[in-house]
């Protein structure tokens, strides 16, 4: 019993619970249990730009053949594209067999008035902005916006300029190395807390938005948390037997890091934790720097289904058909837009008001429509976001004999 009660996960379950019970007979508690969501979120964000930075560098600077950097990038970037292809497939067809929003009634009371925020920044994307701000002007900035594509651009250009010193330059990867140890031993101490974090969140969202919510936009939510169950349990499930692991062997060693994501709604709460369990679940730290950092803003798995169904579903409701060539546009934009919000909050609305009106086919002022349960559905999506990007790491980390499974985990490969 006292080895339960001491087991992160059964904590972390505990607290989910507990959070669902006080949001939804303590009202009162919520503006409390935001704040201490909040600042559970805080700490781990405080730990993402310098674990990343100095996993990044020591990859590189440990790597001695610079055109491998490039061959792990390149292939990286592939894997995103065809992979979050497929997501958005899949969610469209899933809509469109379902048709959530095909019954859906008084879409024409939805409260506009949150809509302006997103509208705005909406008009403010740019395909051309996102290259330019992946070079930050400053790189302390970078680091103290925690800004990921900017600090992993450095990172790359920092660890080929280490990697050039030769043995000079293997004073600073001692230093960073050790450094690297001290912030992961931060994070270890920082997930003892974890399960508050989760009991935070969880009260916040019932207390805030209530179960009541969910009721008018259920067949919605029951069709994107169907479809990313089908993603994960049957592509990534192929994916992971094309390349001989186990993915329920994968599911079982970062379970902690799925349920913190449930508590928190965050996929960057787990990022730290993912990146210390994939280097002991036996990727490279090199591969596991380079490709995690890049999944969180190029392979957004559970956002691209959860736009490609909304999309379809806005469509259902307002009664407006698509053709074939409609939705496979709507697709093309998605894979740019998907993409193009990379790290913005609320990407998620900015993305999807955006594609409305790129499209001009749908009524933008519909997002409204889903403000009320995206926070219920927000958990589904980065639940789904961190396991692809964890199957990601392991594919690429095989592809290039990177992956070296510790002792107790080699019996359990397909």
């Amino acid at each position: 019993m006292k080895k339960l009660l001491s087991n992160l996960t059964f904590q972390v379950l505990v607290a989910i619970a507990l959070g669902i019970i006080v949001g939804l007979n303590f009202k009162g508690f919520g503006p409390t249990a935001e704040i201490i969501s909040k600042m559970f979120i805080s700490l781990i964000t405080m730990l993402i730009a310098p674990i990343i930075f100095f996993t990044i560098v020591l990859g590189i600077a440990g790597m001695s053949d610079m055109k491998k950097v490039g061959r792990v990038g390149g292939k990286a970037l592939l894997y995103f594209e065809v992979v979050t292809t497929f997501a958005l497939v899949i969610g469209v067809t899933v809509a469109n067999i379902i048709g959530p929003g095909k019954d859906f009634v008084n879409h024409t009371a939805v409260d506009t008035s949150k809509l302006a925020t997103y509208q705005k920044a909406a008009e403010e994307m740019h395909w051309g902005d996102f290259f330019t701000h992946i070079i930050p002007a400053n790189a302390f900035d970078a680091f103290a916006k925690g800004d990921i594509l900017q600090i992993l651009f450095f990172a790359i250009l920092f660890g080929f300029g280490l990697s050039r010193m030769g043995e000079t330059g293997q004073s600073v990867i001692q230093l960073f190395d050790k450094l690297s140890k001290v912030f992961f031993n931060i994070m270890r101490i920082v997930m003892k807390v974890a399960p508050i974090g989760a009991f935070g969140g969880m009260a916040f969202t019932i207390s805030k938005y209530g179960i009541k919510t969910l009721q008018p936009l259920a067949l919605l939510m029951g069709s994107v948390y169907l479809t990313m169950f089908l993603f994960i349990f049957v592509v990534l499930n192929i994916i992971c037997y094309l390349f001989k692991f186990s993915l329920w062997q994968y599911l079982k060693h970062v379970k902690e890091e799925i349920l913190i994501v449930l508590g928190t709604s965050s996929s960057e709460s787990a990022l730290p934790g993912m990146m210390d369990k994939l280097e002991k679940f036996g990727c490279s730290k090199s591969v596991v720097g380079l490709v995690i950092p890049t999944g969180y803003s190029f392979n957004l798995d559970g956002t691209t289904i959860y736009l490609s169904m909304s999309v379809i579903f806005l469509a259902q409701v307002f009664h407006i058909p698509l053709s074939i060539y409609q939705e496979l546009t709507i697709i093309g934009i998605l894979m740019i837009t998907s993409k193009g919000a990379a790290g913005v909050t609320g990407s998620g609305f900015i993305v999807l008001t955006s594609t409305l009106a790129a499209i001009k086919v749908i009524p933008v002022e519909g997002v409204a429509i889903l403000l009320g349960v995206d926070r219920f559905m927000s958990e589904a999506r980065a639940i789904t976001n961190v396991i692809g990007n964890g199957v990601a790491t392991i594919v690429i980390a095989k592809s290039e004999n990177e992956f070296k499974p510790p002792g107790p985990l080699k019996g359990n490969s397909q």
